[in-house]
């Protein structure tokens, strides 16, 4: 716990007087100067109004929740909030200071506001953590209406509902916890984003010694509940509400348990604070579950959905809607809907080529490398057709000691609230048997907790060079669940065909800048294992 550098700072004021919620009540008073005090205690700074011969305050102010009013040259009010389960604006008490000048005045209220910010400060200690009220590094790169938006949207019931809902998820890490009890037995669990707290009651399960569930939404309180429900489990969990990247523990963690993954693996941001959480609470060499993730790319041919979402734009070629030409705007609207990334299920005999991957390996991977993401692409064609655009998946590893297991969200595979992610171009490219497709995936983050997608594909016929590239936010899809999203496996189609495309790891460049793509060794999850 970080405490202040600063030394007690000390002022003599004139007089202070109470002000009273009622004319009725006796309102506080001292017409003789009083000293006040600012200092740290608990943890906390507070300002301390007293004689300066006592050692013990009359009143004292928490500057976590007090507020200082200038009411005149050298008069200010200094007023505490009311409790937080008051959902309305109230105080509790209120003081009317009255300085010796206006010069005191001013001294005294730029010592208020550096006390007030610059003092590292904890807020109220729970059974076994504490949460800190500092501004953090999420702070700093996160806008402030979206982290509202974002929690506001993870505290309500209904939303974890869906997640909960998600049995390939839900039943995926429920295995992979259960399965891997040598993991858990008699260790420290850190659940980061715990959400309704059902992955901490899984590793209670399996016999941690204890869970520390952090939940930075009001979610928090629901898990309380939830976990209070389940008395065999909870006398083992203890929940705090805060940020990852706020809270300080009492012990390190053996491992760490997460649901990180957004759209595409990366939406939302919340890797980072699972590499975060690893820095701040993970004993050295210890487990993460996930440990690995992986985001799989193909080039697919969609006529329809092209189609689909070309005519969107038609509206804005009228040129006399109510007498009003729209065509100045019809660039600028198709342009729009090509920049919304498609999350829908799509059928696996779309793609043109084997798909290819990029691993992301929680246990080492660096947070800053989660804020721009290069993936070089190299594909061959397996038919004559018409490409119109990258089609994009995710999976992650939980590489337990017992059984290592997959969650995956790939298309042909029982569907995920994640569903699939599909970057359609606004220009498609012709392409032949055999035709190597080129070209580069960048996913490069912004403060509204997602990315901006760049994509360009590029395809050589005869000697014609074909290039296309679109701009989508990963943070605008266009969610396209009207349309039928259970597809099955061709009958002609073995259910290892998949797998094997999934699992060609993208390398890094030759000098010549060539991407070789290579075929992993049959014992990838062995080496994976060995992490």
């Amino acid at each position: 716990m970080e405490v202040s550098k600063q030394k007690e700072s000390q002022f003599e004021i004139l007089s202070i007087a109470e002000v009273s919620a009622s004319s009725s009540d006796t309102s506080f008073c001292k017409s003789e100067p009083v000293c006040a005090r600012f200092g740290s205690g608990s943890g906390f700074s507070k300002l301390r109004f007293g004689q300066e011969s006592e050692t013990s305050a009359d009143i004292a102010f928490d500057l976590r929740i007090s507020q200082l009013f200038k009411l005149g040259p050298a008069e200010s009010l200094c007023i505490s909030e009311a409790s937080e389960a008051n959902k309305e604006k109230a105080y509790s008490r209120g003081i009317s200071i009255q300085f010796k000048n206006e010069e005191e005045s001013r001294a005294f209220h730029c010592a208020f506001e550096q006390w007030k910010t610059e003092v590292v400060v904890q807020g109220s200690p729970l059974p076994n953590g504490v949460v800190s009220t500092s501004k953090s590094k999420f702070d700093d790169k996160i806008e402030a209406s979206s982290a509202k938006m974002y929690f506001h949207y993870y505290g309500q019931l209904l939303h974890q509902q869906n997640m909960l809902q998600d049995f390939v998820r839900t039943g995926t890490y429920y295995a992979a916890v259960i399965e891997n009890r040598a993991d858990f037995l008699g260790r420290v669990v850190v659940d980061v984003g715990a959400g309704s707290g059902i992955l901490s009651l899984f590793a209670a399960q399996a016999g941690a010694k204890h869970v520390y569930a952090i939940e930075a939404s009001e979610m928090a309180e629901y898990a309380k509940k939830l976990i209070a429900g389940n008395p065999s489990l909870s006398e083992r969990i203890t929940v705090i509400k805060g940020k990852v990247e706020e809270v300080e523990l009492p012990v390190k963690a053996d491992i760490l348990i997460s649901e990180p993954m957004g759209t595409l693996l990366v939406n939302e941001r919340m890797l980072e604070s699972y590499v975060i959480a690893r820095d701040r609470f993970l004993v050295p060499n210890g487990k993460m579950f996930p440990t690995v993730g992986r985001i799989h790319v193909a080039p697919f041919s969609d006529e329809y959905l092209y189609m689909e979402i070309a005519n969107k734009a038609i509206f804005w070629q009228q040129q006399g809607y109510f007498g009003v030409d729209l065509t100045p705007l019809q660039r600028s609207a198709y342009e729009g809907y090509f920049s919304q990334p498609v999350v829908d299920a799509f059928d696996p005999r779309l793609l043109v080529a084997p798909a290819i991957s990029h691993v992301i390996n929680f246990t080492s991977i660096k947070e800053e490398d989660l804020y721009e993401i290069d993936i070089p692409l190299r594909f061959t064609s397996s038919a004559s057709t018409r490409i119109h655009g990258l089609a994009c998946w995710f999976d992650v590893l939980f590489n337990g000691s017992t059984v290592p297991r997959w969650l995956t969200t790939a298309p042909g595979a029982p569907t995920t609230h994640w569903y699939q992610l599909r970057c359609v171009l606004s220009q498609p490219l012709y392409v032949m048997p055999g035709q190597e497709i080129t070209g580069r995936l960048r996913l490069v983050s912004h403060k509204a907790q997602s990315y901006t997608i760049y994509l360009r594909l590029s395809a050589t016929v005869g000697d014609v060079l074909q290039t296309s590239s679109g701009k989508l936010d990963l943070k605008e899809p266009y969610y396209r669940m009207s349309q039928p999203q259970a597809y099955s496996l061709a009958q002609d189609q073995q259910p290892n065909q998949l797998l094997q495309a999934q699992d060609i790891l993208t390398q890094s460049r030759d000098e010549d800048g060539s991407v070789p793509v290579q075929q992993p060794s049959p014992n990838f999850c062995a080496e994976l294992h060995s992490l």
